[in-house]
């Protein structure tokens, strides 16, 4: 038992990181703006709260799963905002995927409030959320990420302390970068083997245990082959935390030609109305500009 906790954001991600929470019997109160979102995690157990501060009163840890410095800012401190009802200490954990800096600032303005923060933006989506499986990458203090860890166990089995506040997120950047050529070079890859005449779909076994096997490849070459969309993660999303990355990379004159392609990608899918949608769309970036095979 990890005290009470309070949870603003019950989207894709949010919703699976409470439904876990419930599901492993820790007290959850729960906001969101949309009032069905919160009564799918009522249903699993938490309580209701008519607005974050509600929802972070008396808590000992508020996670934010939300969907950008903009609307993290507001959750915490606009009007009946999670400062608003938390006591001096509470402990926030952004498990949002925002960009460092805007992380320090927010974080800086919470410690003159009274609270304590860590940034765990995470990896795993909704799927590794749902097993307690997810992969999380913390930035803090000492003392505020050994309390974090107390909460967030219960939804991860790979939590790594990577340095002060913001680091998380700067590692968040990272992954993304990791994961997005991945998505692309596998739905590439899928698009190959299909205008070969080879089975897509039994190219991951046959890859298995060797250097180009990921995860990624497991997961999603089956889903590209089959065309399978369903939702656990979000185009626009890989495009917000491309853009962060390439930001970074101003920042410290990295040049990174391989991601810019990736995200000018994704930007195309999410201009073309696709970004709602799983990584799994982006075969119709194939289907719809490649030509079909002509076989001699």
């Amino acid at each position: 038992m990890s005290g009470q906790l309070a949870l603003i954001g019950a989207g894709a991600m949010g919703g699976a990181i409470g439904a876990r929470l419930c599901a492993t019997g820790q007290p959850l109160r729960v906001f969101d703006l949309d009032p069905e979102k919160v009564a799918a995690l009522v249903s699993a157990g938490a309580e209701a709260a008519p607005s974050a501060a509600e929802a972070a009163r008396g808590a000992d840890a508020v996670i934010l799963s939300l969907n950008s410095p903009r609307i993290v800012e507001a959750a915490v401190f606009g009007p009946e905002g999670v400062a608003t009802g938390a006591a001096q200490g509470t402990l926030i954990i952004d498990m949002s995927s925002i960009d460092p800096a805007a992380t320090r600032d927010l974080a800086a303005r919470a410690e003159a409030a009274g609270l304590a923060w860590v940034d765990s933006p995470l990896s795993g989506g909704a799927p590794k959320a749902a097993t307690g499986e997810l992969t999380l990458m913390l930035g803090g203090r000492d003392a505020d990420v050994a309390r974090a860890r107390a909460v967030l166990t219960h939804v991860a089995s790979n939590i790594t302390h990577m340095g002060p506040v913001g680091a998380g997120q700067a590692t968040k950047l990272i992954n993304q970068v990791l994961c997005g050529l991945n998505f692309l070079a596998v739905a590439e890859a899928t698009a190959l083997a299909e205008a070969a005449g080879i089975a897509a779909d039994r190219i991951p076994q046959a890859l298995r245990g060797g250097r180009a096997d990921s995860a990624i490849l497991q997961e999603y070459m089956p889903r590209y082959a089959a065309r399978d969309y369903r939702r656990t993660g979000r185009i626009d999303n890989m495009v917000k935390d491309l853009d962060g990355a390439l930001a970074m990379a101003r920042a410290t004159a990295t040049p990174m030609p391989l991601t810019s392609a990736c995200a000018e990608v994704h930007r195309m899918l999410t201009r073309a109305g696709l970004g709602a949608e799983d990584q799994a769309a982006l075969m119709e970036y194939f289907t719809a500009t490649l030509p079909s095979p002509e076989v001699s």
